[in-house]
């Protein structure tokens, strides 16, 4: 893992204090823009909506934390990003209620619920750290790329263990073999990385 790659949730904000810091602006960019842009999309919103969801959120976040608004002691990073993006999310959903009155139609839209809205959150997170360890694996490990993609198949999309032997020309103890020795080093990288992400420490 890189130094910048692996940098704490903590020591990045700090960097974005420096406004002629760019490199750190990228590095929250790209750690970040993923999970809103799933969020967004969980949330029903389409890929271009929610890639505007994602660039809005992170440059309010950015202005609003050089402005010395947000307040580690009192709230998670998770808790602000999450407040930014439902508004912007919500903004979306006013501007079709708008859209569709004009249309004669209901003005009636249905907004997640709060539970709907941290599931939602949590589970990109969640799905953004294990695209980022499989990355890592696949680049900086010497295991097959047939090994990982038999773990891919069967623990991930779920497929039927003969299904996945037969496609990738494998026994179905290799399958077996090949999961459980992805699945030991994965819960490595990924670990780490969650350290990486981890907002509570700030």
């Amino acid at each position: 893992m890189s130094e910048e790659a692996s940098r704490t949730t903590t020591a990045l904000l700090n960097s974005l204090h420096d406004d002629d810091n760019e490199a750190a602006w990228r590095q929250f960019d790209d750690r970040y823009r993923p999970i809103l842009i799933g969020f967004a999309r969980r949330l029903g919103l389409p890929e271009a909506d929610a890639v505007d969801v994602a660039q809005e959120t992170t440059v309010q976040f950015i202005k609003e934390y050089r402005e010395g608004k947000y307040d580690r002691e009192r709230g998670r990073l998770r808790s602000w990003l999450l407040g930014i993006a439902r508004y912007r999310v919500a903004g979306v959903y006013r501007k079709r209620a708008t859209s569709r009155v004009s249309r004669g139609e209901s003005a009636i839209v249905d907004l997640p619920r709060d539970q709907e809205i941290e599931e939602a959150w949590d589970t990109e997170r969640r799905m953004t750290i294990l695209r980022a360890a499989l990355d890592k694996l696949r680049n900086t490990t010497k295991i097959a790329e047939k090994t990982i993609r038999a773990f891919e198949m069967v623990a991930l999309q779920q497929l039927p263990t003969a299904q996945a032997a037969a496609e990738l020309d494998m026994s179905e103890n290799d399958v077996y073999l090949a999961k459980s020795r992805v699945a030991s080093k994965l819960r490595e990288i990924v670990a780490a990385l969650e350290k990486v992400y981890d907002e509570d420490e700030v």
